[in-house]
This record gives C-alpha cells, structure tokens and sequence, in this order.
C-alpha cells in the first residue's frame, strides 16, 4: 500500500459476504435489525467491497468479527480475509477475529494468523462476543498480540447490532463500556488499543482513556460526523488530534459520505490529513 497514491485510510470496515461459503440464515435477524437502524440495504461481498475501495482511492482495514459464542452464528473465516488482502495489498489491510472464549486455541490461530505474515492486527467486539474486555479469559490472545506489538481495534459504546430485536438480541452493552478497557491498556502497554466509535453514552470515559494512555487511540466510525458528541471535535482539534482516526463502518456507513460530514463538522483544516490518513499510517506502519 502506497498512502500517496490514497485520499485517505478507513480503519473500520466489516467483512459482511464471505465469496467462500453460505450466508448463515441464523444471523439474519441480527443484519436485517442493523439494515433498519443503519437505513442499509443488501450487504456487498468481500470482493465488491475491495472494488469499491480501489476506485475511490481509499485504503481500508478488514476485519470479521467472531462471535461464534454469543450469538452462535458461523464466522467468516480469518483466512479468507488474510487471503484477500495477500491478493490486494495495494488497497487493504487485513484484521482478524478470534472470540476470546475459544482460550488458548485462539492464542494459537491468533500466533498461527500473524506468522503467516498478512494479518496486521485484530478486532473484538465485546458486546457481540459477550465479555468484558478485562476479563482474564482474553488475556492469552492479548499476549500473543503483544507479543508482536500489533494493534486491536475494540468495539465501544452503543450496539447497532440487536438494536430494536426483542431484548437487543440477547446482547448486553455493558461489555463495552470503554472503562474495561482501561485495565487493558495498563496490563498490556506495548498493544495498540483503538476504542471503535464515539463510545456513546460513555464518550467522555474514552476521551479520558485516550489522553492517560499512550497506547490507546479512538476510530470514528459508526457515527456520521454530523452527530458527533461535541468534546469528540473539541479534543480532536487539541489534545488527541494524533489520536484519533477515520473510520467508516462500511457498509453500514459509506465512507464518501462520513467524509463530506467530516469536513463541514467543525474539525479544524489541520487535523484533517492527521485523522483521514496520517495517524492510521503510523499505526499500520506504513510510510
């Protein structure tokens, strides 16, 4: 990936078609619900996705989430994203996801993924996968993450997932309160944490967590800029401008239109290169 030839890096978009196997119809309920409140239509495949990226001269990050455990619906699997990316460096980067409940067998596909040499970080999604961040049970997988000084995007705040399902689907929001995470990014200091969202209703515990920590950072996505809480762009102009980052959560949100927001949201001219492109460089680890 040459970020020169980009207008910007989206790191948060989803895997939601696998081009390998069936959709599993037990998930459907949970993606017809997130249609409704996201106001989406018919998810792209993998393969439509990295079209789409390619022409709007956008890199991207992509991640599945695994939540095999909680909700009990079959994962895309890891190695169709990796592959995807092997086959599309110049465009995308590949997350993988293993449900911290799968312990030290997912420490192992985790190490297993890195050392195949493509998979460049990793996403949990707490709420989805129905654990507190901070519960030792994911401390095996963080190790191994650690260990190879990756980063690991988390889900936080409200879930657009289960929203409006009978009981939200079973899925409960505390898991992803980001507090939890704080634990994390004391415990495990050499792993780049990245909040996913504006953290809404617990924003400000974000932004505390993002300013104490060196290791932690906030993604955007999920959110048009439109509806941002306002101390999201009061610190994003100041104190963590180098800290925060565009993301989409594509195709739940199109990353054309969460940039024409961006620009009219208030954010100062300055921090747009830093939050579209600059600080994901330096997270990737790409010059």
């Amino acid at each position: 990936m040459n970020p020169q030839d980009l207008i910007a890096i989206d790191m948060h978009t989803h895997a939601e078609v696998s081009c390998r196997q069936e959709p599993d119809p037990f998930w459907t309920p949970f993606e017809e619900a997130a249609g409704k409140y996201f106001k989406t239509g018919k998810r792209p495949t993998i393969q439509e996705t990295i079209d789409y990226y390619r022409e709007r001269r956008i890199g991207f990050v992509m991640f599945t989430v695994d939540s095999e455990f909680e909700i009990g619906n079959r994962r895309i699997h890891n190695e169709e994203i990796a592959q995807a990316a092997r086959d599309n460096a110049d465009i995308m980067v590949a997350f993988a996801s293993i449900d911290p409940h799968k312990g030290m067998l997912g420490a192992r596909e985790a190490r297993a993924l890195i050392e195949d040499g493509v998979v460049r970080g990793f996403k949990f999604h707490p709420t989805c996968q129905g654990f507190y961040p901070n519960d030792r049970l994911a401390y095996k997988l963080y190790e191994v993450i650690a260990e190879y000084r990756l980063p690991a995007i988390f889900h936080t705040g409200h879930s657009g997932i289960g929203t409006g399902m009978r009981g939200g689907g079973g899925l409960r929001l505390k898991y992803s309160q980001p507090i939890h995470l704080d634990d994390v990014a004391v415990d495990f200091p050499d792993m780049t944490i990245i909040l996913a969202h504006p953290s809404w209703p617990w924003t400000d515990e974000a932004l505390s967590i993002a300013l104490h920590k060196p290791n932690v950072f906030i993604d955007l996505s999920g959110w048009l800029p439109k509806y941002f809480p306002p101390q999201v762009i009061t610190y994003a102009n100041g104190p963590l401008r180098r800290k925060m980052l565009f993301g989409s959560d594509f195709p739940l949100i199109t990353p054309e239109k969460w940039i024409d927001q961006f620009r009219e949201a208030g954010f100062k001219d300055e921090v747009h290169d830093l939050i579209l492109k600059q600080n994901a460089m330096g997270i990737l680890g790409l010059k």
